[in-house]
């Protein structure tokens, strides 16, 4: 694979060194360097890639007493807990796994560090680094992995509030740049609900947003985040790097919630699609027993309760993988966000309607969580005959139920409504030819 990502000419996607467009479909494995062995991590990278997941989110510096605890070889990540000592044997360990994902297509997403490590508002008792040694630390991993293909995503949760700390996020990321002669993309990951370009639009060496919409509640609108940063100027790529994830328990951080509520594979995929018709340039996932990597026998974290590599094969991993293949069986990178598509429909709550089209006019998207009618109007397909495709999100397959020469306006009703019972219509230029997601033929009716 071409080993180094780049932002696309519009500032909208990424893409690689080559210029063929990169869907990011990532998945949230922040304890993957530090809890699992080699074996594990096979395992591990084997099942998202055959999944169509592109990305790993993983950290150097682990959240779950990473300093402390050795990884599943015994090595600490650094000397005397000192950021500018790091621990060869360790990051030999991060190699292989670089490397492997590497073999296997797959693009690491690496947090040098979680945040408790450099923030200094929460007691001190984690701080490890001062803007010397950020730079030091950075300067080590950027030429350690010039050459593997990477993101580097400063951050870890947590946002910057005072200058020290801003200082030391500003020496890493110089500290990567010197390191990997700046070849290597760098975003910010936020503490959430909340945004990098609050504190980081600007900065020289934030290549592109991310946000975390984070785990407060169902039907939490995370595209609205993508949209207010989709508006910010200058231009930059935004994608949501912590959406709700699978089986955590919904607004786990608030007083009283109930244990047994938990964000299932329909919570998953309507905030991918949100995201993404709002103008994301592709979206990641989480399931609450993989990120940390439980297993029996080790400390429960909100609420931990299968085995990761059970969890692997939870549906909405697999349901991600066909996100990923629906986009990337039309030109995405054409896409914008289209609200003005849409005539009538649900514009808020969990059954809201969310639209992107094609710059060109080709294809559109429409997005219906619950199975809601909405009306658009065709003429913002630019075509004299616009085929129209149903496609189930929670099967990954199309059926073409019409095509048609009336470009005025017109109501759809989806096949089927209510909660889990998503829909995506596409419209289409008929002549453009694009394949028919999932291979299905002509439905004349759908139950």
């Amino acid at each position: 694979m071409t080993s180094f990502l780049r932002v696309s000419d519009n500032r909208r996607f990424l893409t690689r060194s080559d210029g063929t467009p990169f869907f990011w479909l990532g998945d949230t494995a922040w304890e993957l360097f530090h809890r699992l062995n080699r074996e594990e991590a096979d395992r591990y990278l084997a099942n998202r890639a055959d999944k169509g997941f592109s990305v790993i989110q993983a950290v150097a510096l682990a959240e779950r007493n990473g300093l402390d605890e050795p990884n599943a070889y015994g090595h600490l990540p650094l000397l005397d807990r000192d950021p500018a000592q790091p621990n060869t044997a360790y990051f030999e360990h991060v190699d292989y796994i670089v490397n492997k994902a590497a073999e296997l297509g797959l693009v690491v997403a690496m947090l040098p560090t979680w945040g408790s490590y450099w923030k200094q508002g929460q007691g001190g008792k984690d701080t490890v680094f001062t803007p010397e040694n950020a730079q030091r630390y950075g300067r080590f991993l950027g030429a350690r992995y010039r050459e593997a293909p990477i993101v580097w995503v400063l951050g870890g949760d947590n946002n910057v509030g005072n200058d020290t700390e801003r200082a030391i996020i500003d020496a890493m990321a110089a500290g990567l740049k010197a390191g990997d002669g700046g070849d290597h993309l760098i975003t910010f990951h936020p503490r959430g609900p909340g945004v990098s370009s609050d504190d980081f639009h600007h900065a020289s060496w934030l290549d592109f947003n991310m946000i975390q919409s984070s785990h407060a509640a169902h039907d939490h609108d995370n595209g609205l985040m993508v949209a207010r940063d989709y508006a910010r100027q200058p231009v930059k790529p935004v994608v949501d790097g912590e959406p709700r994830y699978e089986t955590i328990p919904v607004g786990f951080y608030f007083r009283n919630v109930d244990p047994y509520d938990r964000f299932d594979a329909f919570d998953v995929r309507q905030a991918a699609y949100w995201a993404l018709l709002a103008g994301a340039l592709g979206h990641t996932y989480g399931n609450n027993n993989v990120w940390q990597m439980w297993a029996p026998g080790r400390e429960v974290v909100i609420g931990a309760n299968t085995p990761w590599w059970e969890a692997l094969d939870h549906p909405g991993a697999f349901q991600m993988g066909w996100v990923r293949r629906l986009f990337e069986a039309r030109p995405f990178t054409r896409l914008a966000p289209a609200q003005g598509l849409i005539l009538d429909g649900p514009a808020t709550g969990g059954a809201k309607i969310r639209a992107a089209r094609a710059d060109d006019g080709s294809f559109a998207f429409v997005y219906s969580p619950m199975g809601a009618p909405f009306t658009v109007d065709l003429t913002h397909i630019h075509a004299p005959r616009v085929k129209q495709i149903w496609y189930d999100p929670r099967y990954g397959v199309g059926y073409h139920t019409h095509t048609t020469s009336n470009m005025g306006y017109q109501t759809y009703t989806p096949p089927s409504a209510g909660r889990g019972l998503d829909w995506l219509l596409i419209l289409e230029d008929e002549a453009a030819g694009f394949p028919l997601p999932g291979g299905e033929t002509i439905a004349p009716m759908l139950g």
